[in-house]
């Protein structure tokens, strides 16, 4: 689960090169061309995007739109200024505008699908961005949005590969060390993680996300004597995260139990029940009851023969 988290540095990322974008060339009419219909708004918005002045930005390039409606870097720059507003209905709408007046625009494409990653619709940022590939595939943006769609998506390892891929081209993208990260701990390779992590702290001893995340890997590890330092010393840099202080307190506790000894008191085998003594008339066996009778059948018979020829004495009560 693990889910990807993209967050607000797609709005930094989303404005590459704001500056040097052109407007597009467009079939119109000669004296519309001359004339340079919006162009100058146009500019002016780019400078206000430039400058983090959104709403400022969006003024102009609606003036540039007005101007000429032909044009897709126009609604380019308003989307782009749109998403930093995170206005990102508004910005998706533009971006798909500039694809309807030019469907070989890569920015477009790599626009829009900034839209879908912060919306949560990674299969369509996915398609957005292999499509802005389709026309430049070297693209670095687009390559680095396809891994966070990949990641969305849990296609761990193809993230893996876009991210080490970016890395190649921009090794000093921490961010992508990041991300990178995060899909080796999908794919269970903790090892490759904790290095990325590592090289993001020495590059940043102070990265409190890193020190987190490393030791939030540690602990999956069941390494937990390494993650609590790592989640202490986040704590200093910030002790009001109650989410790494509660960690802490979990990763402790493991670590207590897995360190306590173990109990070498034998198990107790089950008392044997003691037989009990049988009864009196459990012992009788019945051949014996036989032979009683047979006995004391004689012993009548016998004092009957004696007695039989006796005379009877004479009472001597009076009657």
């Amino acid at each position: 689960m693990i889910t990807s988290r993209i967050t607000t540095f797609l709005i930094a990322v989303g404005l590459f090169g704001m500056a040097s974008f052109a407007p597009a060339k467009e079939k119109a009419p000669a004296k519309e061309k001359a004339a340079g219909a919006g162009t100058s708004e146009y500019t002016k918005g780019v400078q206000l995007l430039d400058s983090k002045q959104y709403e400022q930005a969006v003024t102009e390039f609606t003036k540039a739109i007005l101007a000429n409606d032909k044009q897709p870097a126009f609604y380019e720059g308003r989307g782009f200024a749109n998403f930093a507003l995170q206005r990102f209905p508004e910005a998706g709408d533009d971006f798909s505008k500039a694809i309807d007046l030019s469907p070989k625009d890569m920015r477009a494409y790599v626009g829009r699908a900034q839209v879908f990653l912060q919306q949560k619709n990674y299969q369509q940022a996915l398609a957005d961005t292999e499509k802005a590939l389709e026309i430049k595939p070297d693209e670095v943006a687009a390559i680095k949005f396809r891994g966070f769609a990949e990641l969305g998506l849990s296609q761990w390892d193809k993230a893996v590969a876009d991210f080490t891929n970016v890395i190649q081209k921009r090794p000093d993208d921490l961010q992508t060390y990041d991300r990178r990260a995060l899909a080796y701990r999908g794919l269970k390779n903790f090892d490759a993680a904790i290095a990325d992590y590592t090289f993001l702290l020495e590059k940043n001893p102070n990265d409190t996300e890193a020190l987190t995340k490393r030791g939030y890997t540690y602990s999956l590890m069941g390494q937990y004597e390494k993650a609590i330092p790592d989640y202490e010393t986040a704590l200093k840099l910030n002790p009001q995260d109650n989410d790494t202080f509660q960690r802490l307190q979990w990763t402790q506790g493991q670590l207590n139990a897995k360190n306590a000894p173990r109990s070498t008191t034998a198990t107790t085998a089950a008392p044997t029940a003691t037989p009990e003594k049988p009864s009196l008339i459990t012992q009788i066996n019945p051949l014996y009851i036989v032979i009683g009778i047979v006995v004391l059948i004689l012993i009548v018979v016998i004092v009957r023969l004696i007695t039989r020829g006796k005379a009877e004495e004479t009472s001597h009560i009076i009657r």
